[in-house]
């Protein structure tokens, strides 16, 4: 949604400066165009006493460098990139691809990082859902009401938590109003529908001030999809050619009917079955304003149902009651598989102004969350997973004196998680978090030095399985970067990053759906810990923006799901596994303007990402993203933005044991936009064809890619609004 005609500040706790540091490319601005240099754009267009830019709005901070790979995606950029789901909505940026589970459930993957090493926040607390656990389970945020989505790779930001080794999503939305409307109301909506899932959508949200201290939030969306469209065979070619062989060994032995089904399963063609989708969300906060102090609350409802694409050679298994039962267990294993998920939040924001002595201010933070969700079997209940957690931050935030800034906190995260059913198969436990961090800078001539640290202490429990251990975490991060007279910045980052295994790495035991797997934790897994460095560089050089980066990470007992070749339950075993391991990739885009005469603008856009994983012994590790490049021309005239793009995945042959590999694609896009007030962004009409010649994709990084290809062929429209 976009942002409303008031500014909003974001948090100044040392977290939340962090989702506000410099985006890598702009992204809610014209083409060639840094967001800085944007006119109507006053949170970015800050200038310190110096008039150098400010690309922070935090008092004490003035960069942050040490998040050298910051992207931003706002306004018109996040209406063109909205897809159903956060992870889907943020793959074209470097760096970036998506688990792609389902249309109903893909998490980001950041540097070929995913699950328990990417954390996904909500105004910089956690998502706190089940979405961890399994890449079957949704993020419980809509990207509908967001208002920005920062994207932080890389282990520099622990200060978010241990597990952020691979890099943080922010959703910025406006639930907790930040500053008084300067307006008796105002509206923000989009609608929004394709043809590849027949999506129907909308967002709306509307602010208002009430006397001079009070401002009032209340937002909502719903969507609703049908199953997905698609280019080709759903299933791979691997696993087709294995249906066809089992099909013809069926016949051969007489059982025609099984046969049939087989071929019916790999001939499939043209639909993804059992991937609609249907959610709606509402959000209602205030805020009280007292001089530069605040307090505000809101409470919001998540409700999603979405299908879970079964895998035709296994189904949805169903535990021991198949025992006994050959012939009702293989129709019952057909049943079609949903998931019914509900979550409650509840949100606290506090900043306190602390005058001009050491402390600016204190920032507080807290959210709560009670959540559930249902896997359906049919008409049946198979299993529920149940969450309480709650999650809170006080974070003291410095004044900015003699090029010194920083701020220091304090954090503390507790869930209780059960699941009971068929397939429960992580033990009810216990996790609590309490962590101290901090941040400095220090600016010398044109040097910018700073450093971040982290101390965490992890406890996990379970009384089920009599387990308890407790483990203690220490990370840190330091950055030097020089930045010249045009305002191009170079540099390098070191840090140190620890992390405690999950309770789901060290507590699985059993069957798994959402990967086809029967999964086995270790209870003796150890702190997983990593080395990294990176080197960047972003900017202006002459005409052309750059962002590029290089990193590499050695990991020592680095924890990883590996198969084993063995079966349970007719499901391939899967086991926790630690060993040491190393990722190195780069990352960059490079904007190029061609033709810049005023009301014209002529440029092209370029991107590209590699990462390389391996185990200590040459093993690749999975579900490594491969070699992919994108190529834009974009024109913007005053009322016409148009865009068209090839973005090409090369194939994934370095694959670990038992998985499989996928093949190289390009998929081609177009998109036009139209401004129909003149002088004035505040409606934009959108139309955008994806996929256009029709081709089938797979995304390596998934589990579900033997069977769950990208959409088709896909015209999308939509309208958004801002009054």
């Amino acid at each position: 949604m976009s942002p409303i005609r008031y500014r909003p500040l974001l948090s100044v706790s040392a977290l939340a400066v962090a989702l506000a540091s410099q985006p890598a490319i702009a992204q809610d601005a014209p083409p060639a165009e840094t967001a800085s240099e944007r006119p109507d754009d006053d949170l970015h267009n800050r200038r310190n006493d110096e008039s150098k830019e400010i690309v922070v709005t935090a008092a004490g901070l003035t960069q942050l460098d040490v998040l050298a790979g910051t992207s931003v995606l706002e306004g018109f950029e996040l209406q063109r990139s909205l897809e159903g789901n956060i992870g889907e909505t943020l793959v074209k940026l470097p760096g970036v691809s998506a688990s792609g589970f389902a249309p109903g459930s893909s998490r980001p993957v950041l540097r070929g990082f995913q699950g328990e090493r990417v954390r996904v926040l909500i105004d910089g607390l956690g998502a706190i859902d089940v979405s961890n656990t399994s890449v079957d389970h949704a993020v419980t945020i809509d990207p509908l009401t967001a208002e920005r989505i920062d994207v932080l790779r890389g282990p520099a930001v622990l200060l978010y938590g241990s597990s952020a080794i691979g890099g943080a999503i922010n959703v910025i939305d406006k639930r907790i109003p930040r500053r008084m409307p300067d307006e008796a109301i105002h509206i923000d909506g989009i609608i929004r529908g394709d043809t590849a899932m027949d999506t129907r959508e909308g967002g709306l949200s509307i602010d208002l001030p009430a006397g001079p201290n009070f401002a009032f939030h209340v937002d909502g969306s719903y969507r609703k999809t049908n199953d997905l469209e698609i280019a080709g065979f759903a299933i791979g070619p691997e696993l087709r050619a294995d249906l066809l062989g089992d099909a013809a060994e069926e016949e051969a032995e007489g059982e025609l009917e099984e046969a049939e089904e087989l071929r019916e399963a790999a001939n499939q063609t043209g639909i993804l079955p059992n991937s609609a989708t249907e959610t709606w969300t509402a959000n209602a906060g205030v805020t009280f304003f007292s001089g530069d102090s605040n307090l505000g609350l809101a409470v919001g409802w998540y409700d999603t149902n979405y299908g879970v694409p079964g895998n035709p050679e296994g189904g949805h298994h169903h535990g021991d009651d198949e025992e006994g039962e050959e012939e009702e267990g293989g129709e019952e294993g057909e049943e079609i598989v949903t998931i019914d998920l509900r979550q409650f939040r509840a949100d606290l924001r506090g900043e306190l102004d602390l005058g001009d002595g050491f402390f600016d201010t204190l920032v507080t933070r807290a959210g709560f969350s009670d959540y559930t969700h249902t896997e359906f079997e049919g008409d049946e209940v198979g299993t529920v997973f149940e969450v309480q957690g709650f999650e809170a931050r006080a974070e003291l935030v410095q004044n900015r004196k003699n090029g010194w800034g920083g701020g220091s906190g304090i954090q503390y995260y507790f869930r209780d998680f059960d699941a009971f059913g068929a397939e429960a198969y992580v033990p009810k436990n216990r996790t609590e978090q309490i962590a101290l961090f901090t941040l400095q800078e220090f600016d010398f001539s044109g040097l910018h030095l700073e450093f971040a640290a982290r101390y965490e202490n992890t406890d996990i429990d379970s009384t089920v399985v009599d387990f308890e251990r407790s483990f203690d975490t220490f990370s840190g991060a330091v950055s030097l970067a020089k930045e010249t007279e045009s305002g191009f910045r170079f540099g390098i980052n070191a840090n140190r990053a620890e992390r405690a295994p999950s309770a789901e790495e060290l507590l699985s035991n059993g069957p798994h759906i959402a990967t086809q797997a029967f999964e086995i934790g270790d209870p003796n897994l150890s702190t997983e810990s990593a080395w990294g460095v990176e080197l960047f560089a972003r900017g202006k050089i002459g005409g052309a923006t750059v962002s590029v980066a290089a990193f590499h990470n050695w990991f020592d007992d680095y924890i990883y799901l590996q198969e084993t070749g063995l079966e349970e339950d007719e499901l391939p075993v899967f086991v926790y596994l630690q060993d040491d391991a190393t990722y190195w990739g780069f990352e960059g885009e490079i904007q190029i303007p061609i033709i810049d005469s005023g009301p014209f603008r002529l440029l092209t856009d370029l991107r590209a990402e590699y990462i390389k994983a391996e185990l200590d012994d040459n093993t690749p590790l999975p579900r490594i993203p491969p070699l992919s490049l994108l190529g834009a021309l974009e024109a913007d005239f005053e009322q016409f933005n148009v865009r068209g793009e090839v973005q090409w995945f090369d194939d994934q042959t370095s694959v670990s044991p038992f998985e499989s590999q996928t093949d190289s694609f390009t998929l081609v896009n177009a998109s036009v936009a139209w401004r129909p007030i003149s002088g004035d962004k505040s409606v934009t009409v959108l139309l955008k064809a994806e996929n256009i010649f029709d081709v089938t994709g797979r995304r390596h990084a998934s589990f579900t890619k033997d069977f769950v290809p990208l959409a088709g062929r896909n015209i999308q429209a939509s309208v958004r609004f801002s009054f």
